[in-house]
């Protein structure tokens, strides 16, 4: 099979389509003989059922399937056909696609019969029938109502594909052959798209995930980062590495964040005499304009230099070691943490401006936009709030834990105003307030932590202690993104194998949009660079569709990812339970013809990059049978006796070679082709060409001498054109059966030698 027009994917060697097509039909005669027009049919709204067909025959039906409420909605669930011999649950699941176990489930599997979220049905006799569950009625019958939700007992229909289904009770919890999945909807998604973006096979579609693509190990030990606003160089303040003798690495290394290559090296700053000499670079404050960056070398230096400096500019400040540093309220000048004392530097003379000194700390994170500092003193469990514009102390809050935390690190989100205070292996959250709103808890050390503001991500790095002799310790480090606004992890956690805090603290620099990522592992001596991979997230998903016999046909879907995802197209012949491949079919379109074999055949587009797998909704085609001057010439010649185009002969409905077809003829029959003077054929039994489908003889399919009838029924002409008196409603009803039927076997024979 292939994609290409003219061909009908999935087409079967067998013929189901007709025992469709004669149900559908004999559907029609009774809507006749009951006195009921066709077109009263019941509209395709929020309140109409639909079905699915199990893989043992079973029918399930679910009186509402779209626009659902999301808090709370009531559905019915009727089932038939189903075995006596296995019990079944009915509920709302996560949908995880063919021959996969659907879960988890909206209220669990309920086993105590006091469920409103599941039903549990059980073969007559069943010892659980009664007050725990409901047995099947005859032939495998069941009617219940089950109360569902979009978010529940960990299943959340906004983020993954959700059906009603049953499935096999808990007694044969292995058992696929009772999974019937019809999927669902709540108001503002389409059925079974899981939120919009498509099913997720393996991971939720849209899955965020990082993965390394590089390590750069040019910089020495590394202890810091800042990827520069302006330059876009990715500068980092490092030591030397023990087991490198042969080489000092000392200083402020500049990096392509491209290639990890070297651009400059930093290695020397002035000293307490003002002298140049090798200096580590300890904590990057902050950007210069353009390029460049303000640093603090040990033990009191603080410098400047950017790319190209053959040394750093810098003052030697008088008092204790520097303990922490950040831009100040001016550019000229720098906040400086030396232990408990908190001073506002002159950048060019060292000189403070301004000093407080508070009961205790270390460490600190400036909020330049709301004029606020937090002061963290892990040994006295104490968070300090400074006014910027005064200088002072304007709150003090407990870190939850109390004293002798071990130090991690205090980082304020510059979107919300937020601190986030890394402390043993929590990450502890207030608000701009002072308020505790959420602790975050991971499984190692809570090293650093950094912000965009693009995407409202925190990207937090946990370092693992390193001393093997302790259990909890395994030397791999973690990489944890959360949204700032309700803490969810928003991308899977990524393993940093290796990175352990014996030789010093991880630290984070984040890409505006966080598509990149780098982590320093200072025991390693590298720094890694981590790129963003998304699943496939389905942007545009294909309807369902209905054509004429002979119709060209389009179904279309998207999808973005990172990587690009890759597509193919699955076709199912039974109602969805098996799919296969399209072969050939691997573009956003795929396009065919369409014939009365594919109709009820399910639709889907797959889309794969190496995060995982979506699916598109199964879209339905519905084929019909081709009428009037559409088709009418491989329908109505076969049937009613039209002639050929190029002499009038009739292939079965009667010989109309006496006479000849003036007109032109559409795809087959048209009604403009013949005339009571050119092209007329033998009363009942043999038709001229002017019959629109079949002929414009009788319902029975012969033409009528000299016809000219246009308005031709299902599968026969015209009733009014024969001259006869209109038939009664019960025998017009036996006459489209007997024409339908007719129509649909001679043109399934057209269509198997096309193909």
């Amino acid at each position: 099979m292939t994609s290409t027009p003219g061909t009908a994917p999935g087409t079967p060697p067998g013929g189901r389509s007709r025992l469709r097509r004669r149900a559908g039909t004999a559907a029609v005669a009774a809507l006749l003989l009951a006195g009921i027009p066709v077109g009263a049919a019941v509209s395709a709204d929020v309140g109409t059922p639909k079905t699915a067909t199990g893989p043992q025959g079973q029918k399930l039906t679910v009186s509402a399937t779209t626009g659902l409420d999301p808090a709370r909605q009531r559905v019915r669930v009727q089932g038939e056909g189903y075995g006596l011999t296995t019990g079944i649950y009915v509920a709302l699941c996560k949908d995880n696609g063919d021959n996969r176990v659907p879960s988890p489930c909206l209220g669990g599997a309920d086993m105590s019969g006091g469920s409103k979220t599941s039903q549990w049905i059980v073969p007559p006799g069943d010892p659980y029938e009664g007050d725990l569950a409901q047995a099947f009625g005859p032939g495998g019958t069941f009617d219940v109502e089950i109360e569902i939700a979009q978010k529940g007992d960990g299943l959340d229909c906004a983020e993954v594909a959700c059906s009603v289904v049953t499935r096999a009770d808990h007694r044969a919890a292995g058992d696929r052959t009772q999974d019937v999945r019809i999927p669902v909807a709540f108001a503002g998604q389409d059925p079974g798209d899981g939120g919009g973006g498509g099913e997720g096979v393996d991971v939720p579609a849209g899955t965020v995930s990082y993965k390394s693509a590089a390590e750069f190990t040019s910089a020495g030990k590394p202890l810091d980062l800042l990827l520069h606003p302006d330059s876009k160089k990715l500068y980092v303040g490092a030591d030397n590495l023990p087991d490198t003798a042969d080489v000092d690495e000392r200083g402020l290394h500049v990096l392509n964040p491209e290639s990890g290559t070297s651009e400059s090296w930093i290695s020397q700053a002035p000293g307490s005499t003002g002298a140049l000499r090798a200096s580590a670079a300890a904590r990057i404050a902050g950007p210069l304009p353009g390029d460049g960056v303000v640093y603090n070398y040990p033990l009191r230096g603080v410098g400047s230099a950017k790319s190209g400096d053959e040394a750093a500019s810098g003052v030697w400040l008088a008092g204790s070691t520097i303990t922490d540093i950040a831009p100040g309220t001016t550019p000229d000048t720098v906040l400086v943490a030396q232990g408990a004392t908190l001073s506002e530097i002159d950048r060019a003379t060292g000189t403070a401006t301004r000093t407080l000194t508070l009961p205790g700390g270390t460490q600190f994170a400036a909020d330049p936009e709301r004029g606020a500092l937090w002061y963290t003193d892990f040994a006295a469990g104490k968070l300090h709030r400074v006014d910027l514009a005064s200088f002072t102390v304007s709150g003090s809050f407990d870190l939850p834990g109390g004293p002798g935390g071990m130090a991690g690190f205090t980082e304020t989100d510059p979107a919300t105003g937020a601190v986030w205070v890394g402390v043993d292996r929590s990450v502890l959250v207030f608000d701009a307030a002072g308020t505790l709103v959420k602790t975050l808890v991971g499984k190692d050390l809570a090293r650093d932590a950094a912000f965009d503001t693009a995407s409202g991500r925190a990207y937090v790095v946990w370092q693992d202690g390193g001393d093997l002799s302790d259990p909890a310790n395994d030397n791999n480090g973690t990489l944890t993104v959360y949204d700032t606004e309700d803490f969810a992890v928003a991308a899977k956690d990524l393993s940093l194998p290796g990175n352990h805090s014996q030789a010093g603290a991880a630290s984070l620099a984040v890409e505006p949009g966080g598509a990149t990522v780098f982590v320093t592992s200072p025991a390693e001596g590298k720094i890694t660079k981590l790129v963003r991979q998304v699943s496939p997230l389905v942007t545009r998903a294909p309807a369902d569709l209905t054509a004429k016999e002979g119709e060209e046909v389009a179904l279309t879907a998207e999808a973005e990812g990172t990587p690009e995802p890759t597509v193919r197209w699955q076709v199912s012949t039974d109602d969805a339970q098996t799919w296969k491949d399209v072969e050939g079919a691997t573009e956003s379109a795929l396009t065919f013809t369409a014939r009365t074999a594919q109709d009820g055949y399910r639709y889907r587009a797959e889309f794969r990059n190496d995060v995982g797998t979506t699916r598109t909704a199964a879209v339905t085609l519905t084929v019909t049978a081709a009428t009037g001057g559409d088709t009418g010439g491989d329908v109505g010649g076969d049937t009613g006796g039209n002639g050929e185009a190029s002499n009038g002969v009739g292939s079965t409905g009667g010989d109309g070679a006496t006479g000849s077809d003036s007109g032109t003829q559409t795809s087959g029959g048209s009604t403009t082709g013949g005339s009571d003077t050119v092209g007329s054929g033998s009363t009942g039994t043999s038709g001229g060409s002017s019959g629109t489908v079949g002929g414009s003889g009788s319902t029975a399919g012969g033409g009528a001498a000299g016809g000219t009838g246009t308005a031709a029924t299902s599968g026969g002409g015209s009733l009014a054109a024969t001259g006869t008196t209109v038939m009664s409603v019960t025998l017009a009803a036996a006459g489209l059966v007997g024409a339908g039927v007719l129509v649909h076997r001679r043109a399934r024979r057209r269509t198997e030698g096309a193909l």
